[in-house]
């Protein structure tokens, strides 16, 4: 029997991986299927290229729990170990079997799915357990090893009477780590970490129904047998190529990643690049609707098949977080817990071609089905929205496939609405005017005056649209939007001819003045020369403060504290309307006050503006008026 001391640089250093190397102690049970699963891996390669001269078979990675014993047994098929090699590998801490394993095959097993990075992973059975013990055998011709450790510096290494090649490892389970006995704990942390392992993972057994004989007799009772409790997925749809995949497939996979999400995906993006990095992966486009503040961290990132994390920032571009699939790769550099990003260039890059895969994508489903893309544009279109906000990369493409609804229905791209609107949505500057509403029905009025001369109106009504029309105009300098609701119709779109004011300035003063005398301090006062049989009065809101104040609401832009400024809006009488002459000729002071309040309140109507209070006032002084 050997004894000796474990190669590590301070006596503490079990206390200082429990404490501080992994944040979650569940991590164990992931480090040491995956190292089960490189073993295995290792001995397939070899085996390939000759160098082992052994039967593969159908290995199986294989947890046991010994709830009386205060036991785990983790045990592979794969390559086992030798006593030489257990003193390598074990006795060394930091020391990376598999980064040897690669660097010395490093032609031939570019593409063998070898996991690990580091050799700490083992070493993460001492957070629950109080002494582990590694009983191997190695595929070559060799005695079997087993080596002991109780937590301390110290070990043992003897010969073992273990026949079979591979390894088990057997955790005597601390008392503060007992909830890890429990067969439900183990169950979920082997769906959360292995769900989809390269190698097939065994875990108890389950009972399965055999199907009933066709001659079977009515009162036959279908029989039953035990079979292995296989709990992963080796081979899931993102490590397969796209032409394998159906659209069923796809979907199948959707609902194997989240089971509890009961509407379908849109559509997907299979990632699938092995230059200048190795990522495969599947991103799905779930219906989003305009809420910006949907759940994220749905994107499961993981390396070699291993789960790492749902927190891809960096990694996925942010206006993609709000998706849902895989992302798996080798390159991506983790931290030496395996469970989160080291800064590093090729994230950026990465970052950079997800950007530029998902749009290519999007450009294609465009071209390949228009009327699809359309259909499906209210649901996406936060998203594709948020990208070209955030991501300058994403913008240069989107103007490709990004669109823009009218009231109608109708869907333009940028270009094609340009095209459409320059006869007659042009103003005197020769600036191109696009009208636009939030939304449909509180706008009705604005929208049907704009319609009556001619125009298209779009509906952008995301909670970003503020910020990324304010970006197009940046890009456009002879192109403005403006809300059909922020001036008079004539004021939107500034043509040559003017409409003559029957009164004169003298009583468009007096106007105004007994106007201003009944009208709350939050209207502004506007007196226009407009169509006779154009409405008499019309709120509006100024363009420029209610985008200022949208988007220092929905964060970032704008202008600092515009978020809580109070509601302003502009009242706009119009002076050629016989209201208005009512208004100045009558010399009843009551009644000429019902008349402004009257007009004021129904302009409030149009605009949903007439609440509480005023709208009980308005009823009531409504039925006085037709007694």
């Amino acid at each position: 029997m050997t004894t000796g001391k474990i190669n590590v640089s301070v006596e503490n250093i079990f206390p200082l991986i429990k404490k501080f190397l992994y944040s979650d102690h569940e991590i164990f049970l992931r480090e040491l299927v995956s190292n089960g699963t490189d073993a295995t891996l290792k001995l397939k390669h070899l085996i390939s290229i000759g160098e082992a001269k052994v039967e593969f078979g159908n290995p199986v990675i294989e947890i046991k729990v010994d709830k009386e014993g205060k036991k785990i047994h983790i045990i592979d098929q794969g390559l086992g170990m030798t006593a030489d090699e257990v003193e390598k590998y074990i006795n060394q801490v930091a020391f990376s079997g598999a980064e040897e394993f690669l660097d010395k095959y490093k032609d031939s097993a570019k593409d063998s799915g070898i996991i690990g990075h580091f050799g700490l992973g083992f070493y993460s059975a001492f957070m629950v357990a109080e002494k582990v013990e590694i009983i191997t055998k190695s595929y070559k011709d060799e005695p079997a090893a087993h080596w002991t450790c109780d937590g301390s510096p110290e070990f043992t290494l003897e010969p073992a009477d273990k026949t079979s090649r591979g390894t088990e490892i057997i955790l005597h389970v601390a008392e503060d780590s007992l909830e890890f006995l429990e067969d439900s704990k183990i169950s979920g942390l082997l769906n959360k970490y292995n769900k989809f392992m390269p190698i097939p993972i065994k875990f108890g057994t389950r009972t399965e129904t055999l199907p009933k004989p066709e001659d079977a007799p009515e009162d036959y009772v279908n029989e039953t047998i035990e079979t292995d409790n296989i709990i992963n997925n080796p081979n899931p749809a993102w490590t397969k190529q796209p032409t394998e995949l159906s659209d069923e497939d796809y979907k199948s996979f959707y609902r194997e990643l989240y089971p509890m999400q009961f509407e379908e995906p849109l559509f997907n993006i299979h990632l699938n690049v092995d230059y200048p990095f190795n990522l495969t992966g599947i991103l799905y486009f779930p219906k989003l609707g305009s809420d910006l503040q949907i759940q994220k961290d749905k994107i499961q990132l993981y390396q070699n098949q291993v789960y790492v994390t749902d927190n891809v920032e960096g990694i996925v571009p942010e206006f993609l977080t709000m998706l849902k699939g895989v992302i798996d790769s080798p390159d991506i550099p983790l931290n030496v817990s395996r469970s989160g990003l080291q800064a590093d260039g090729a994230v950026k890059k990465i970052s950079n071609y997800i950007t530029r895969k998902v749009a290519d994508k999007l450009k294609a489903l465009f071209n390949e089905n228009r009327a699809d893309f359309e259909q499906k544009w209210n649901d996406i279109k936060i998203v594709l929205e948020y990208g070209m906000l955030s991501e300058d990369k994403f913008y240069e493409k989107a103007g490709a496939f990004v669109l823009y609804p009218t009231v109608d229905d109708t869907y333009f791209t940028l270009e094609e609405l340009k095209e459409k609107l320059k006869e007659n949505q042009t103003d005197k500057d020769g600036k191109l005017v696009v009208l636009y509403a939030g939304n449909k029905e509180a706008q009705h009025s604005y929208i049907e005056t704009a319609k009556e001369k001619g125009y298209e109106v779009l509906l952008l009504d995301s909670p970003i649209i503020s910020h990324l029309i304010q970006k197009i105009e940046g890009d456009n300098k002879d192109l403005t939007f403006v809300r059909v609701d922020s001036d008079h119709i004539d004021n939107l779109i500034k043509k040559d001819e003017n409409t003559i004011s029957k009164l004169s300035d003298e009583e468009k003063e007096t106007l105004k003045t007994s106007l201003e005398a009944y009208i709350p301090k939050a209207y502004s006062v506007q007196l226009e020369a407009m169509d006779s049989q154009a409405a008499p009065f019309i709120i509006t809101q100024p363009e420029f403060m209610r985008r200022m104040k949208e988007m220092s609401q929905s964060g970032g832009g704008g202008m600092f504290g515009m978020g809580n400024m109070p509601e302003m809006y502009n009242l706009v009488v119009n002076t050629n309307s016989d209201l208005a002459t009512n208004i100045l000729n009558t010399e009843d002071k009551t009644h000429q006050e019902h008349l402004v309040k009257q007009a004021l309140d129904l302009a409030k109507l149009s605009q949903n503006l007439l609440k509480g209070e005023a709208l009980t006032a308005f009823v009531k002084r409504s039925f006085e008026m037709i007694k």
